[in-house]
């Protein structure tokens, strides 16, 4: 049995979408992020060295990496499915948007989330000015501009084909989910780039997308 280490309001959401697009059985244990850290419990330390998630354990395999993970679940249980046919312009595409989605997509996400939490953290008050100033400043310089440029580029993407990979939707879609939805809760994502905000709609309407959330429960990014 695949057993899913979830975290609340995490990667590992997908990873549940991505097994009831499969239609595997699975089981969840869930972990809930420190209230005032936002950071994940000691006891993922048991299952994986980093203390991270997403993590799946299926018997004796252990694998953390959200891109790993779902490279190692449409493999070994795919049958074909999520996946374009191998040596097709179609997979080159599926390959480029998996690792985009962590390689190149989050950091800059992550960067807006602890530069803009960064402004109202608690800290002396002469101190406040100076980060404050820190903060906008490496905003503005190259955080906000890269969000931009990239933005920009699967907008244009998604403007020429149906899905990331093209005319089909795969497993890439599932890893793309993760940072289109924190663009839209953090980074400014709306209407104005119509191509994105109808991809968020589509997802959000997928039957194993809807079965996911009722299995991992409350998860922040799932609204268009």
């Amino acid at each position: 049995m695949i057993v899913v280490h979830h975290l609340n309001n995490s990667r590992s959401q997908r990873v549940l979408w991505l097994l009831e697009e499969l239609g595997l059985g699975y089981e969840i244990r869930k972990y809930q992020r420190d209230p005032k850290t936002m950071l994940a419990p000691p006891e993922l330390l048991e299952v994986h060295p980093l203390g991270k998630s997403p993590v799946i354990s299926d018997g004796d395999v252990t694998i953390a990496e959200s891109g790993a993970i779902v490279e190692y679940l449409v493999e070994t249980y795919g049958g074909g499915r999520l996946v374009p046919p191998r040596g097709t312009p179609e997979h080159r595409r599926y390959t480029y948007w998996l690792h985009f989605a962590e390689g190149s997509a989050m950091p800059p996400l992550l960067l807006k989330l602890i530069f803009e939490r960064m402004k109202s953290a608690p800290m002396p008050f002469f101190v406040k000015p100076i980060a404050r100033g820190i903060a906008n400043k490496m905003l503005g310089l190259t955080v906000d501009p890269n969000l931009k440029r990239q933005l920009d580029f699967m907008e244009s993407e998604l403007a020429a084909y149906a899905w990331f990979a093209g005319a089909e939707f795969t497993a890439a879609d599932i890893q793309m989910s993760f940072p289109v939805e924190a663009a839209a809760q953090r980074a400014g994502l709306d209407a104005s780039r119509p191509h994105l905000m109808a991809f968020l709609q589509r997802i959000h309407e997928r039957p194993a997308y809807r079965r996911a959330l009722e299995r991992g429960g409350p998860y922040a990014f799932a609204s268009d």
